[in-house]
């Protein structure tokens, strides 16, 4: 019964491809692996396309769910780098959390909340 069932596992999922490093990631160019670094081919920086060029640029960028995965775990590694992993540390992600939460929750209750817009207590 396990068998079959990692077989038909494997089959619908390369799992090959999950735990590796990234295509592009050469130890002999790059140095370490770091997680935070995009190993494709460059391309022209968001901040310096104009905005004549957008969709060409946009057209250029891979889509799908494991691009977009890579891009989030990137963008993750970033922030902790930056913010959590420093000998002297401050307060700055605990505040960017807590902010980010009372934002996603007050859009999550809105819909209760903009009722209460037009009482009139007096």
């Amino acid at each position: 019964m396990s068998s079959s069932l990692s077989s038909m596992i494997s089959s619908v999922i390369d799992l090959s491809k999950f735990g590796n490093y990234p295509q592009g990631y050469d130890p002999a160019k790059h140095g370490p692996y770091n997680p935070s670094r995009y190993y494709g081919k460059p391309d022209t920086p968001f901040g310096d396309v104009k905005l004549t060029e957008l969709p060409a640029w946009i057209s250029r960028r891979e889509k799908g769910y494991r691009p977009t995965v890579a891009l989030i775990s990137r963008a993750y590694w970033r922030w902790n780098l930056k913010y959590i992993h420093p000998r002297k540390a401050t307060m700055a992600p605990m505040y960017q959390v807590a902010v980010s939460l009372s934002i996603l929750f007050y859009v999550m209750n809105y819909m209760r909340i903009r009722g209460h817009r037009s009482y009139k207590y007096h």
